[in-house]
């Protein structure tokens, strides 16, 4: 493409796209009082003070910071953390991956079986992820119908064992998080006007450019919230490395678990959760500032 339609092409998308900038924001409407008191009480009283409680055990009298020392100073415990955030960004490209071209062809190339694939879509989270996990362990036992069609095929000689570690969590993961991240995805996708990626193709840009230039930058909000989302949950996530882990993957939600239910050390494991909470939180913030910072690089 020479330069001269190059120019043409971006100028014409920068007009296009101004045309679904986001609207003005209304004013803002504040809640009438009588509704305000009874959120903050009901978030004192199931959030907050929770939180100050777990603050205060994790600080023995006696050892005073030594849980948080052992923490950051234990090399155990740092693997278990690199492997919870490991985990986490893993699954999160993972749904990323996958979710995109399924929202994209649910938004734009779906025609009359959009109701069909909106059902396969929100089906999982109509069980709980308890009997989606348990579901896995079945598939990937030895006896179960992965090493089935691998036996079928003639790929393995004999069963092997998948039903516990990493690649079955990270499978029943994926599993679970992929509707969130669809339905994080689709609504931006849809919000974008069909007609700027055909004016981009009839000045000649290939699919893949349009898709570059045009659909992913318009959709990168319901990208970052989805990301965001399954970050969050991925990163708190237990039931399922409960039962799919078979000890060999260690996060911090099972450690938690763990020093409450087994060996009763609360002190550690509020400790533990003031961590892992921190993490979440800093992952959040600098999540937000990146998109933040690309929104106001496009502008």
């Amino acid at each position: 493409m020479g330069d001269g339609k190059g120019a043409t092409l971006i100028g014409a998308l920068d007009a296009g796209i101004s045309v679904v900038r986001r609207p003005r924001r209304r004013a803002i409407q504040f809640v009438p009082r009588s509704l305000v008191l009874p959120i903050v009480l009901f978030l004192i009283v199931f959030f907050v003070l929770p939180l100050a409680e777990n603050v205060f055990r994790s600080f023995d009298p006696e050892t005073g910071r030594e849980h948080y020392v052992k923490i950051f100073t234990d090399v155990y415990y740092l693997e278990v953390i690199a492997v919870t955030l490991a985990l986490s960004l893993g699954v999160t490209v993972l749904c990323l991956l996958i979710a995109y071209p399924v929202s994209y062809t649910l938004v734009r190339h779906s025609g009359r079986w959009s109701g069909v694939l909106v059902f396969i879509v929100i089906a999982p989270l109509l069980t709980s992820i308890i009997m989606r996990s348990f579901g896995w362990l079945v598939l990937l036992s030895r006896q179960g119908l992965v090493n089935g069609v691998l036996l079928d095929m003639g790929l393995i000689d004999r069963p092997i064992r998948m039903s516990a570690g990493l690649l079955p969590v990270t499978i029943a993961l994926v599993h679970v998080m992929i509707p969130f991240m669809v339905l994080s995805i689709a609504p931006a996708i849809q919000a974008i006007n069909p007609r700027l990626e055909e004016s981009a193709r009839i000045l000649g840009a290939s699919r893949i450019r349009t898709f570059l230039t045009v659909t992913f930058p318009l959709s990168l909000d319901g990208v970052a919230t989805g990301m965001i989302l399954v970050f969050m949950m991925v990163n708190g996530s237990f039931v399922t490395l409960q039962i799919l882990g078979g000890g060999a993957v260690q996060t911090l939600p099972l450690l938690i678990y763990q020093q409450f239910n087994l060996t009763r050390d609360f002190g550690f494991g509020a400790a533990m959760s003031n961590v892992l909470l921190a993490i979440a939180i800093i992952c959040l913030w600098l999540q937000i500032s990146l998109i933040q910072r690309r929104g106001a690089e496009a502008r």
